[in-house]
């Protein structure tokens, strides 16, 4: 596998099921869509149509949830085979999941369970997203999740682990800056120390979304609220660094009314200082 990801500096939304009327009956001022993967894997019917219609229409991501990528197991070989067969029918920008595992013993948490930071868990996660990238046949981009509990042999920082697996593996990556920003304060590190130790070639697509407080002054990555101040500021330090990328707002719950995204979406575009090529 030694394909590559150029850039697209669009502007664009996840797809949710409650909009799909809203971008089937009418163009929206997107410049993509991001799909979750699982959504429409081993499905038929009228999802797939509205896959097949919007796909027509627009540049689509797809994010997956589910690919386990830290699980010292090993890969799902019947996931990989579905994955594949969807991306075979949508032509994504991209395919991207997150740094972290989600079960174990074939019961999935339904979660996006931590790693440590070691040289133990770096060579699962570069066997796993090397072996991953060869049954696409294509580069990964690598999400960073939100974290609430740290190991006690991590040694190294997030950042560095991510920056060892673009170096060993080739993929790409794709900074949540609002779980830079949530996990930051739950772990107290800088989040601009984040930023500069990414490799800054590496990262194509950029995540916005809101989070909540939580018991004991955390904060919890729930993406059911706009985009806070902090988040915004953090943004624009990402976009100086990175340069023009593709950034999406991320909504999963207490989703609004499309023109309410739409809106945030302008303020993504304001910030980053980039024309996409709907606005």
């Amino acid at each position: 596998m030694n394909k590559s990801i150029g850039r697209f500096a669009g502007f664009g939304l996840g797809l949710r099921k409650e909009h799909h009327a809203r971008f089937l009956e009418a163009d929206q001022p997107v410049d993509f869509v991001e799909i979750i993967s699982e959504n429409f894997m081993a499905c038929g019917g009228q999802p797939l149509r509205t896959l097949d219609a919007v796909t027509e229409r627009y540049p689509t991501a797809m994010h997956g949830v589910a690919m386990s990528l830290g699980s010292s197991a090993g890969l799902d070989s019947n996931y990989l085979a579905e994955l594949k067969m969807l991306a075979h029918r949508v032509k994504p920008l991209w395919l991207s999941d997150h740094l972290c595992w989600t079960g174990a013993g074939g019961r999935g948490s339904h979660d996006l369970l931590p790693l440590p930071y070691d040289d133990e868990a770096l060579d699962v996660c570069i066997a796993n997203v090397t072996h991953a990238q060869d049954v696409l046949e294509r580069p990964l981009l690598i999400e960073n999740p939100s974290s609430y509990v740290s190991f006690a042999q991590n040694t190294m920082s997030e950042w560095q682990f991510l920056a060892a697996l673009t170096q060993e593996t080739g993929c790409y990556l794709l900074l949540d800056v609002n779980n830079v920003y949530v996990s930051s304060v739950n772990h107290g590190f800088d989040a601009l120390a984040f930023l500069d130790g990414i490799p800054a070639d590496r990262v194509r697509q950029i995540h916005l979304a809101g989070h909540s407080s939580g018991p004991q002054g955390l904060l919890i990555d729930t993406h059911d609220a706009p985009v806070c101040p902090k988040v915004w500021a953090l943004y624009q330090a990402a976009t100086a660094r990175f340069g023009p990328c593709a950034t999406m707002i991320e909504r999963d719950d207490a989703i609004p009314q499309l023109e309410d995204l739409l809106a945030e979406l302008s303020i993504a575009r304001s910030h980053a200082g980039i024309k996409g090529l709907a606005a």
